[in-house]
Parts: structure tokens; sequence; C-alpha cells
């Protein structure tokens, strides 16, 4: 286990090298140059010169690479050129917020994909397992941001329950704050829930039809007793990789969602940031998005290894 361990963390290291290379290469071939794009009409010969100075941009692509990534490892992502405040610092006062958006999505949506996955599998071909399997290729089907007009034209626009934006500070009080919060979590509950219960299903069923389940059927079983002590656990053991990859994904789409409802979070952050052209706080964002996705899926992977005998010899 022990050298899984080692080998896992190696591999998250060279993950982390090589998408520090695309992030810091992707805003090289950005069209324009970094300063001229800040400056806008107000440029001038000396301005340009002085910051081309400050960013390093007279100096070659892989000296800034080496100091700018060698400064990332110490924890130093620099300084936002618009705002002028360190990178670190507004990366860590956004991400609270785009925690809480996840927390309470996953608080909603994980026991209730969980509860409709494995509803739907114990129930195969019938009725409820159809009407759930249809709700769930519904949400499936729908990108995020169809899912969030949506509920801003019933909820907020017809019914006026909510607002349909985000118009208060990301320093507002959590009570204040909760209300903005309803229907961004309520867009991601919708798309996680889709997600998760057609995978606990579809191991739901895979385990109902195994032999050990069969067996312990055959020998008289309750049911419920089967279902509880052998069929679920082994069928809720794949889904922790699952929910990995929804939280994984929440660092991605959460830009989307973000956007669309005006939430003070990293992703509306990077949005502005793309707009402001601040490389500096651009390749932050996707670099702490990178180590991020990183250490969840490593955590997901080693959980999921750790409970799993079987796993450990396949994987060892």
């Amino acid at each position: 286990m022990l050298a899984l361990i080692v080998r896992r963390l190696l591999l998250s290291v060279v993950t982390l090298t090589i998408v520090a290379v695309v992030v810091f290469a992707t805003t090289e071939l950005l069209p324009g140059d970094w300063a001229t794009a800040y400056f806008g009409r107000e440029a001038t010969p000396q301005r340009l010169e002085r910051l081309r100075a400050e960013l390093g941009l007279d100096r070659p692509a892989t000296e800034r690479f080496a100091s700018w990534f060698g400064r990332a490892l110490r924890g130093d992502l620099g300084s936002s050129l618009a705002r002028k405040e360190p990178v670190l610092g507004l990366i860590a006062s956004r991400l609270e917020k785009t925690f809480l958006l996840g927390g309470v999505a996953g608080l909603v949506s994980i026991p209730l994909a969980l509860a409709l996955g494995i509803i739907a599998g114990l129930t195969r071909g019938r009725r409820a397992d159809v009407a759930i399997s249809t709700i769930s290729l519904i949400g499936m089907s729908l990108p995020e941001f169809v899912v969030g007009t949506v509920l801003i034209f019933v909820l907020s626009i017809t019914l006026q329950i909510f607002p349909a934006l985000t118009v208060v500070r990301a320093d507002t009080s959590f009570v204040d704050f909760l209300p903005n919060i309803v229907l961004p979590a309520a867009t991601l509950t919708i798309v996680w829930v889709a997600y998760i219960l057609r995978m606990v299903r579809t191991t739901m069923i895979d385990v109902l039809a195994s032999e050990y389940v069969e067996m312990a059927t055959l020998k008289g079983i309750p049911r419920a007793r089967v279902v509880l002590r052998h069929a679920l656990p082994n069928a809720l053991l794949p889904t922790i990789n699952a929910i990995a990859l929804m939280l994984a994904a929440l660092l991605g789409g959460v830009v989307v969602i973000e956007t669309v409802f005006n939430y003070p979070g990293v992703g509306l952050l990077l949005v502005t940031a793309i707009r402001n052209r601040d490389v500096p706080l651009i390749q932050g964002i996707a670099i702490t998005i990178a180590v991020m996705y990183v250490t969840i899926n490593l955590v997901a992977d080693l959980l999921t290894t750790s409970l799993d005998p079987r796993l450990r010899s396949l994987r060892g």
C-alpha cells in the first residue's frame, strides 16, 4: 500500500508539472502583448517598457517559466495586474464561496442520488426505475447554463422567490448571502444527481446479479439483509470515484454556473481575469484548480483502493 501511495504521489507531481507547462504556454500563446492589453489606449512607450521589465517579458520564455513555477511551488503566485493584490489572497477569498456552493449542493445531491440510484436498481424495469432513469437522462442531457436559465425563469422571474443574480458582495455575512446561493446550488444539484444516480443504479444492478448475492439468496437470507449487508456496500464502492469526479467537475463547470448567476466564486474571478487580460491571475487560478482536481482524484483513488482488497492486488 505504501508503494502504491508513493507511485500515485509521483504521478500527481508529474501531472501537475505538465499542467503548469501547458498553462504557462497557453497564456504565452494568447494574441497580443500583456502590457499593451493592460494599458489599452493609455499605453505609452515608457509605461510599456516599465511594465514589461516588471513582468519579465523582456526575458526568454523558458527563464520566465522557471521563475514563475519556482515561486508557485513556494506558494507565491504573484500579484494581479488589474487589482494590485496577491493572486493567492484573491483566489482564497473566492474559493470560500465556491466551496460553500459545492458543499450545499453536495449535502443535497449525494444522499438524494444514492437513494434514487438504489431504488432504481432494486426496481429495474418497473415504473419507479423508468421514471427515475428518464429524469436522470434529461438531467444529463441538459447543459448547466440551460438548467440555470430554466430555474431563473421559473423561481425568479415567474414566482419571484429567489434572486436571479447575486448582487451582494463576496464578503457579505452568511445570513444575507444565503438566498443568493439557492439557484446556483439547485443547478449543481440537478446535474450531480443525474450523473451519480446513474452510476449507483448501474453498479447496483451488476451487484444484484453477482454470484455471491445469488448464493446468499439461495441460502434463504432475507432480501433486505442481502441488499443491506452484501449488495449495498459493494455497489456504493465505485460511487466514491463518481462523487470525486463530480467534485472535480465542480471546479470546471462552476465557471459556467457562477457566470450565469453572477456568483462571486473562483469561476467568476477567472472570467473577469480573462476579460481584463490579467495573466498572473489567470495562471494562478488555472494551477490552483489543477492542484485541487489532482488532489481530489488522488484521495478518491487511494480511498477506493484501501477499501477494496481486489484493487490493492491489481494496482500493487
